[in-house]
């Protein structure tokens, strides 16, 4: 499909949205950024994944990647509160090691992968380098990272805590660092928004999330289309 025809097709799909929310997407993908993305390692409690979802929705980061080695993650609709419509989800379980698998693929788009981990030589997230894309590495509460997930990173990085207890909820650990990031990025001269191709295709995504027959009414809009 070409840029044009993606154009007509969304003010096509768009007609059938109300004025409301098409302002709403409008404002909403000036604020969305893949300069930082998220990953979670071999989550197994779906209520926590879910929450960082939610979180990522929240602070503007359009993709989560999943790695399931071993838990396999269902979206739950109770805690995620609709927010895994406004954002792409990345699943990676077809290989042995899918930890190395989605390092590789991230690496191969230009993303510098950042493990959180208290106990490395981290880097503190007040410290963090945002120059480049980077992919934050969250793993579960009681094992955290795997071996090979924090040997493969480019950086290891911590929350500065000043209390007895060394950890955090996994999505308490999430907002911090995504509410964190996200301020610090506005602040920065980095160009963090999406390009106006991906505004395009994610509002193509978006228009077709709220619609009740989307698949219809693009076959609809193709053959009218067609016909003339």
């Amino acid at each position: 499909m070409t840029k044009a025809e993606k154009h007509k097709l969304l003010e096509y799909l768009l007609s059938f949205t109300t004025e409301n929310k098409q302002e709403l997407f409008s404002s909403k993908m000036l604020e969305r950024t893949r300069h930082v993305t998220v990953v979670l390692e071999d989550i197994y409690q779906p209520q926590n994944a879910s929450a960082v979802l939610r979180t990522a929705d929240c602070f503007g980061i359009q993709d989560v990647h999943i790695i399931e080695n071993t838990n396999l993650y269902e979206v739950n609709p109770r805690v995620v509160h609709g927010a895994s419509k406004w954002i792409n989800l990345h699943k990676y379980n077809e290989v042995h090691d899918n930890t190395t698998d989605c390092y590789q693929k991230l690496k191969a788009k230009g993303y510098k992968i950042v493990a959180t981990s208290p106990h490395a030589n981290s880097i503190s997230l007040h410290d963090l380098p945002l120059d480049q894309p980077i992919a934050i590495v969250f793993g579960t509460e009681k094992l955290g990272l795997s071996s090979t997930a924090l040997e493969l990173a480019d950086e290891h990085m911590f929350i500065p805590m000043y209390g007895f207890t060394e950890s955090l909820n996994i999505s308490v650990c999430a907002a911090i660092c995504l509410e964190h990031i996200a301020h610090r990025l506005r602040q920065t001269q980095v160009d963090w928004q999406l390009s106006e191709d991906e505004k395009l295709d994610l509002s193509l995504e978006w228009a077709k999330n709220v619609l009740k027959d989307p698949t219809g009414l693009e076959k609809r809009y193709w053959s009218d289309n067609h016909a003339n």
